[in-house]
Formats: C-alpha cells, sequence, structure tokens
C-alpha cells in the first residue's frame, strides 16, 4: 500500500536551526532541517511504536532573514516526572527553573536566528514492519487532528520559544508559489536519531546528514534510506 502524501503549510515569527558544528553560540541553517520539519510532524501526530514520518521536500514561502538575539539558556535539567507529581499534590515545594537568576543558573548565548518564516512541508507516514494495514486509519486519524488545528504538543521552530503555526493543506491544493531562491547550503543535519527502526526519545544520538540545496525555493529531502544520507557506523554510535 503507497503512502499518501501529507502536506503543511507552517508560519512563525522566530527559528533558529541550529548548525551543530558551531558548538558556543547558535547560528541558523538558512532553512529548516528535516529532522526539525519531522518534529513539527511528530508534534502533531505520531506512535513512534507503530511508525515514523518522511519528510519528502522542504518548500521556503519566505526568502530567509536574520535577527540577532541574546538569551539567558537554563543549565538545569527539567525536573523528574516524580518530582514534578509532588509539586502537583503538594507533598513538595516547587523549585521553578529561572533563566536570568545568576550566572550559575543560566548561560548567556548570542543567537543567530530566522524571522518571519514561512514553509510547506511534505511528508509521508512510514508503518513500521506488522503495521502496514493501519496505514489509511494512520493518516486518516493525522487529518483529522491536523484538520481541526489540534495536536500533541505544541510545534516550534527548533527552539520550545519560537512555536509554528500551521495549517493541513487538501490534497492537490498547491498555496502560493515558493520564493525564487537557489542555493547550495551544504552539508545539513538530518536527524539525531536512528530513522531505521522503532526507537525512544532516550535513545543515543545518531547523528545523519545530507548534502542540501535550494532549487526554485525547493529543497529535495532524500529517503532516509539513500546513500545519499551520511550515517555513522551502528557500533560507534551504540557505544
Amino acid at each position: 500500500m503507497t503512502p499518501s502524501r501529507q502536506t503543511l503549510e507552517v508560519w512563525g515569527s522566530l527559528a533558529c536551526f541550529t548548525r551543530p558544528e558551531l558548538k558556543v553560540e547558535r547560528f541558523s541553517y538558512p532553512v529548516i532541517t528535516p529532522s526539525a520539519a519531522r518534529g513539527i510532524f511528530d508534534a502533531i501526530c505520531v506512535n513512534r511504536h507503530k511508525y515514523r514520518w518522511q519528510v519528502l521536500k522542504v518548500e521556503v514561502l519566505s526568502p530567509p532573514g536574520y535577527i540577532a538575539l541574546r538569551r539567558n539558556e537554563v543549565k538545569d535539567k527539567t525536573p523528574s516526572e516524580r518530582t514534578i507529581g509532588q509539586w502537583m499534590s503538594g507533598t513538595a515545594e516547587p523549585q521553578p527553573l529561572r533563566a536570568g537568576a545568576g550566572e550559575e543558573a543560566n548561560t548567556p548565548r548570542q543567537t543567530m536566528a530566522l524571522k518571519n518564516v514561512r514553509y510547506r512541508l511534505h511528508a509521508e507516514i512510514r508503518p513500521w514492519n506488522g503495521y502496514q494495514d493501519e496505514l489509511v486509519s494512520m493518516e486518516a486519524k493525522f487529518r483529522r487532528i491536523a484538520g481541526a488545528g489540534k495536536c500533541f504538543q505544541q510545534p516550534y521552530f527548533g527552539c520550545r520559544e519560537f512555536p509554528a503555526f500551521y495549517q493541513l493543506l487538501e490534497h492537490g491544493e498547491e498555496g502560493p508559489p515558493p520564493a525564487s531562491i537557489d542555493a547550495h547550503i551544504g552539508w545539513m543535519l538530518y536527524d539525531v536519531f536512528d530513522l531505521s527502526r522503532p526507537g525512544e526519545c532516550t535513545d543515543r544520538p545518531f547523528i545523519t546528514l545530507f548534502e542540501a540545496n535550494l532549487r526554485g525555493g525547493v529543497m529535495a529531502v532524500p529517503d532516509f534510506d539513500s546513500p545519499e544520507v551520511r550515517k555513522p557506523p551502528k557500533e560507534a554510535a551504540n557505544a
């Protein structure tokens, strides 16, 4: 059974898709990465034990523009579910994390973010082995949720404080043409998880890359199993 292409038009005021080679300051790629695009579909509807999303292409609808920001990033980790449960039940005193609460609590970072972004994202549901017969119901559930403007969690553009808003496009609905941009972006982050198998959010990172190009405002995204996607040895990733 062949998957049907699902299309979202997404937009927001700010976005940051950080280049991994810049470890100190955050500098965004000029266009959304496949990993961030997949994250938007995941935020709307996904069952990682039954299927994954495969991003097919990204259409840039607004020319990229940069804005310099200085942000305080909290160093501490989010409390455990048990601790949060104790706060909610009143058995423990809440201890919120505060950005800007002193040098030990946060790290000031310079961020070169994108502003006023708008994309058209194309993706397919790829069922895992044993769940192929559920493809139609998976697609119907996604379209029902996305068509109503609902989501499992708020989609965002690279950083959670940069929310992404979206609209589901009907099959055959084209929308505005992409911006007339041709650019060689170079090696871009493809994803941070191994998309060849079902996984958990606690899995070790599995960094993959691909050579990205914009042609007429369109960035084609190769399949994860394609040789165009550079992958680390599985042994090194599991070490």
